[in-house]
């Protein structure tokens, strides 16, 4: 396969057969060479025409308190008071910057995660 540009499915999909073919190419060999500039490719592709949007800011909560067992008073230092974390979590009350930094510095939350507003 030559190297060009990714323009349609059928060269996406050609594309991916070639990195499954090249996978395990050792670095600094022609081949290795070629499975970098595929996978970047790829990438350029996927991002433009499979765009995956962030994570919503209160889904991200609820799974950190999904995977840590965190209850609702857990989230109070983060959150404030019982009524403010329950608003926060119905999304009657949005995050303010005080609340995204504590819930990084304090659960780990990325600042990411917490950032984003869905529209």
């Amino acid at each position: 396969m030559e190297i060009q540009p990714i323009k349609t499915e059928t060269d996406y999909e050609a594309a991916l057969a070639e990195i499954e073919r090249l996978w395990g190419s050792a670095l600094n060999t022609p081949e290795g060479d070629k499975l970098d500039l595929l996978l970047i490719l790829v990438d350029n592709y996927e991002q433009q025409h499979y765009p995956i949007d962030p994570p919503d800011p209160i889904e991200v909560i609820k799974f950190y308190m999904d995977q840590q067992g965190l209850t609702l008073k857990d989230l109070e230092p983060y959150l404030g008071k019982p009524h403010r974390v329950l608003e926060v979590l119905n999304r009657q009350r949005q995050l303010s910057l005080s609340m995204i930094r504590k819930l990084h510095e304090g659960l780990r939350i990325p600042l990411e995660s917490l950032l984003y507003k869905s529209a």
